[in-house]
């Protein structure tokens, strides 16, 4: 591939494979704890999105420790599957997914709890399992949410700098993503090619929180006139 190119190429690779690990795993821990109060969710939910404050250096370094072959998970992946994350893509998977799983998270909370409860408890009347009633009530009522924190999660992990510099670091043509090749270009003085980079993210930035906007008033407008989730005649999906 392109020299010029490979940075936007891993750069979408490492966004599609840690959007998807965020989207299953954020709406999965939300969904569970949505709805429930227990001793200790609120520290739990304070760990969940901690990424969002973190210096990228103090995250970056946590990760180190975490995944490095040395570290209890990175030992742990070694032995069992061969794979080490420092100085490796993988590890800008890790960096970047920790970091854009706040946002798939707190939107997921939104959307499971702006369910209607009365809804999938009519489906459950109807007979229906919990699964059934999670895959063609639930979900489809939470979906519009849960898809604007999936393209918030990718353009998260798309700019993500810090965290990955320090655990996958910057090896050409094997670990520089464009935050990275932009950081280096600038360095070694090559700001044409840090124009180019500079653009495509900028670029696909103004795209993404331009969709989103534009998204979010129109949900808004729908709830107003009575066709959002949980709003008066508001319509269940056939189950």
């Amino acid at each position: 591939m392109n020299e010029l190119f490979w940075p936007l190429w891993l750069s979408i690779r490492v966004s599609l494979v840690a959007t998807a690990i965020v989207a299953v795993t954020g709406s999965a821990v939300a969904y569970l704890l949505a709805r429930r109060r227990f001793p200790g969710k609120d520290i739990l939910e304070t760990l969940f999105i901690l990424p969002m404050v973190l210096p990228p250096t103090v995250l970056g370094f946590i990760l180190l420790t975490l995944f490095s072959k040395n570290g209890p998970l990175g030992r742990w992946f070694y032995e069992l599957f061969g794979v080490e994350f420092v100085f490796n893509w993988l590890g800008a998977v890790v960096a970047s997914s920790v970091v854009a799983f706040p946002l798939m998270y707190q939107n997921a909370v939104a959307a499971f709890s702006g369910v209607d409860k009365k809804l999938e408890l009519a489906a459950r009347t109807l007979g229906k399992s919990p699964w059934t009633v999670f895959w063609t009530v639930t979900l489809p009522l939470a979906w519009p949410t849960l898809l604007a924190g999936i393209v918030l999660s990718f353009a998260r992990a798309l700019g993500e700098f810090g965290a990955t510099l320090m655990l996958a670091g910057y090896i050409p043509g094997k670990t520089d993503t464009l935050t990275l090749a932009i950081y280096f270009a600038v360095a070694n003085g090559e700001n044409d090619r840090a124009l180019i980079y500079t653009l495509i993210v900028f670029a696909f930035g103004m795209t993404v929180m331009y969709w989103f906007l534009a998204f979010s008033r129109r949900r808004v407008l729908r709830y107003r006139l009575g066709d959002g989730a949980g709003a008066p005649g508001a319509r269940a999906r056939p189950f």
